[in-house]
């Protein structure tokens, strides 16, 4: 089950690339999957050094979302036969870096970094929501319930950073600028390779 949502079922592979358009779908899922990847490394990585203080628990709240939210894309991409980006053994280094790198500032650095994440990433959900809409939402129905779901999930994680003083963090609109140039640069890689 997603956070918060309804059972969501998972297609048959013959219905699931039934008259999809198979570079719009792949790319999606590709870099989704992706996403929500290093999703689970940044919050492997704050509670690697925030874990046992008063920030873990939340912290934990947040990353048990993003790993139903992984194992929905993983499902996807053997529904869907999508084949993960080959730049997942840098996104597990590379999130696990960011997530205890901003954590090593406190819990306001790990909440400035949720912030910056979450906010791209739910853009980018956006975004994707208005291309499935445009090829045609019904036979992207189940697709698009999952990102809506998500897209959700990642306001709320937006929400409960601001809540507990992201922006209070050294340097805040640096580190937010920085964080959403990296995710952007990784949803670009992540969607092509």
């Amino acid at each position: 089950l997603p956070a918060g949502g309804a059972p969501l079922r998972l297609c048959s592979t013959r219905e699931a690339l039934d008259g999809v358009n198979k570079p719009v779908i792949d790319r999606v899922i590709r870099v989704d999957h992706a996403g929500e990847f290093g999703a689970n490394r940044i919050y492997a990585g704050q509670m690697a050094v925030l874990g046992r203080s008063t920030a873990g628990p939340i912290i934990q709240q947040m990353w048990n979302q993003e790993k139903d939210h992984l194992k929905k894309f993983n499902e996807l991409m053997v529904a869907y036969r999508v084949r993960p980006t080959v730049l997942l053994p840098f996104w597990n280094v590379a999130g696990f870096v960011l997530g205890a790198g901003t954590a090593l500032l406190g819990k306001k650095g790990a909440m400035a970094c949720t912030v910056a994440v979450e906010e791209s990433i739910s853009d980018h959900y956006n975004s994707q929501i208005r291309t499935l809409m445009q090829e045609d939402p019904e036979k992207y129905k189940e697709l698009l319930q999952v990102i809506k779901q998500f897209r959700d999930d990642e306001l709320e994680h937006h929400d409960i950073g601001l809540e507990h003083d992201a922006e209070a963090a050294p340097a805040y609109s640096v580190l937010k600028t920085a964080i959403q140039l990296g995710c952007k640069a990784a949803i670009f890689l992540s969607e092509r390779i």
